[in-house]
C-alpha cells in the first residue's frame, strides 16, 4: 500500500526545513509539532498545524514574520530546490491564518512565494473578504512575467478548486474571471494554460452556455488554445452535452452498433478489478464517423442509490463497414477520493453521448 501523502511531514522533512531557519529553535518547533493529536492529523490538518505552529514561534508583527519566512525560502531556492514544493504549502498557509488583515504585506508574500509553492488555497479567503480588490489583484497577476504567478491568477479563481475553501460569488458568477481568462488562454506556459482549462470545466460544472460562448470565441485562434478549450470541455463532452459534441465534430446520431459486451465476472469483491471487452461496427454509409468512445459506471453509494462516473475511452475514427474491439479494466479498490460500497453496479457503453449497451455485475464486500 502506498504511504499517505501526509507522511511526507516526518523528522528528516523537518531536520532539513528547520536548517533553513535558524530563527526557530528546533527542539521547541518539534515538541509543538508532535502533539497528541499529531498522527490522527490528515494532510491539511497537518498543514495548518504547522502553519500555527510556526505563528506561536516567529515574531508577532506579521511583516517582520513574512520577512523571516521569505529569508527561509530564499535559502530554499539557493540550494536550487525547484518551484511547485508541496510538501512547503503550509506556508501559504501562514498567509491565510495570519496576514488576512495585511492585505499589501499578504499580496507581496503570495507573488514572491508562489514562485516556490503554490498559493492557490491562500487567496480563498482574500478573494472572500476583498472581492473586487482581489479580483484586481489576480488580473495583475495574469501579466506577471513568471508563469507560476500567471497560473495562480487563473488556479485560484477556480470556481470549484479541489480542497479548497468555496468563494461562493464566482460560482454564482463567474464573468469576473474571465478578464483573467482571456489574458491567459494563449500563454507561453503549458501548466498556465492546463489551469485555464481546469477553470474552464469548473465554470461548464454550473454554467455550461458561458463556456460555450468562449468555445466558439476561442476555437482556431491557436493550437494552444484549441487545447485548452478542448481539456476545459471535458465535463460538457461527458454529460453529452450536444452542442460540445457538436462542436467537436461528434454527432448525436450515429448508425453504429455496439455488441458482444462481456465483462469477466458477475460478481467481484471490493478490492478487485473488472475486465470487459466490446466490439463496435460502422453501420453507415458514409465513409467513417468520428466516434467518442466512453463507458459508465453506476456506483452504489452508502445511501443506497448509485451515481454515474464517466471514463474516457478513446476518440477514433471508424471506417465504413468496418469493426473494432475494445478490453478494457477498471479498479474497485478503495481509494482516499472514492469508497465502493456492495450491491447491484451497471456498467455502459457510451457513444457520442449515447447509451448503446450495458450489463450489471455485483459487488461485494
Amino acid at each position: 500500500m502506498a504511504e499517505p501523502l501526509k507522511n511526507i511531514y516526518n523528522r528528516p522533512f523537518f531536520d532539513k526545513f528547520l536548517a533553513y531557519l535558524p530563527e526557530v529553535t528546533p527542539s521547541v518547533f518539534l515538541e509543538k509539532i508532535h502533539d497528541g493529536d499529531w498522527e490522527q492529523r490528515e494532510l491539511k490538518q497537518r498543514m495548518r498545524h504547522i502553519a500555527v505552529t510556526l505563528g506561536e514561534l516567529l515574531p508577532n508583527d506579521f511583516g517582520e514574520a513574512m520577512r523571516v519566512l521569505g529569508q527561509c525560502v530564499d535559502r530554499m531556492r539557493s540550494q536550487q530546490r525547484s518551484e511547485m514544493n508541496f510538501g512547503f504549502m503550509f506556508l501559504p498557509d501562514f498567509i491565510e491564518v495570519f496576514g488576512l488583515s495585511h492585505f499589501e504585506v499578504s499580496v507581496e508574500a503570495m507573488t514572491d512565494l508562489t514562485q516556490f509553492t503554490s498559493c492557490e488555497f491562500a487567496v480563498r479567503p482574500f478573494l472572500i473578504r476583498y472581492g473586487d480588490q482581489m479580483m484586481h489583484q489576480m488580473y495583475v497577476w495574469s501579466n506577471h512575467p513568471h508563469p507560476m504567478v500567471r497560473r495562480l491568477a487563473s488556479e485560484g479563481a477556480r470556481p470549484r478548486l479541489p480542497w479548497a475553501m468555496a468563494v461562493p460569488t464566482l460560482k454564482k458568477d463567474p464573468l469576473p474571471i474571465l478578464p483573467i481568462l482571456e489574458t491567459l488562454k494563449n500563454d507561453s506556459s503549458e501548466t498556465v494554460r492546463r489551469s485555464v482549462a481546469n477553470n474552464l470545466n469548473d465554470i461548464a460544472k454550473d454554467h455550461p452556455d458561458f463556456v460555450l460562448n468562449i468555445m466558439q470565441k476561442w476555437q482556431n485562434v491557436s493550437p494552444e488554445t484549441d487545447w485548452v478549450i478542448r481539456h476545459g470541455s471535458r465535463t460538457l463532452l461527458k454529460r453529452a452535452n450536444t452542442k460540445a459534441l457538436q462542436n467537436f465534430g461528434f454527432q448525436e446520431v450515429i448508425p453504429v452498433e455496439v455488441y458482444d459486451l462481456s465483462i469477466n465476472k458477475t460478481t467481484l469483491e471490493i478490492g478487485e478489478a473488472l475486465t470487459f471487452s466490446f466490439s463496435i461496427k460502422n453501420l453507415s454509409d458514409i465513409e467513417g464517423c468520428k466516434l467518442r468512445l466512453e463507458y459508465g459506471i453506476d456506483y452504489m453509494k452508502s445511501d443506497g442509490k448509485t451515481s454515474r462516473k464517466i471514463f474516457q475511452i478513446t476518440e477514433t475514427m471508424l471506417e465504413q463497414g468496418k469493426t473494432r474491439t475494445f478490453t478494457r479494466q477498471q479498479s474497485f479498490k478503495n481509494l482516499t477520493t472514492r469508497k465502493h460500497y456492495a450491491g447491484e453496479h451497471s456498467l455502459a457503453i457510451i457513444v457520442n453521448g449515447q447509451e448503446k449497451s450495458s450489463t450489471s455485475f455485483y459487488l461485494s464486500a
